[in-house]
């Protein structure tokens, strides 16, 4: 996925619309928990196995589909607008979280 492209085709499609006086960082974090929220209420009800299994339901998974999209709209929005790196941040935060959990962590490990 080319970030860049995708902020860049995202400011276009705001811009077509005139929305970006709304689309503040603020706002955009909102509208993204509302969204974090809707993900989640598709695995409401279900148990952990049947939550592994959504690939096997073509109708949920198109729903999920639908809704992890927005999640990530919202947050490649939120980088752009604060000029956030997303890749640098990622590779960053992906470097601090092996130094803080090195391959021989393990849950049990941590309760010392």
């Amino acid at each position: 996925m080319d970030i860049p492209a995708l902020q860049a085709r995202l400011r276009r499609f705001s811009a077509e619309r005139g929305w970006e006086p709304y689309q503040t960082p603020k706002n955009l974090a909102m509208a993204m928990v509302v969204e974090a929220g809707e993900l989640v209420e598709i695995f409401q009800w279900m148990t952990p196995e049947e939550s592994t299994r959504v690939a096997e339901r073509p109708e949920v998974q198109q729903h999920l589909g639908e809704e992890i999209a927005d999640v990530l709209v919202y947050l490649v929005q939120i980088a752009d607008r604060c000029g956030v790196d997303l890749a640098a941040a990622v590779d960053r935060k992906i470097g601090l979280n092996a130094r803080k959990y090195p391959p021989e962590f393990t849950p049990d490990s941590s309760a010392g």
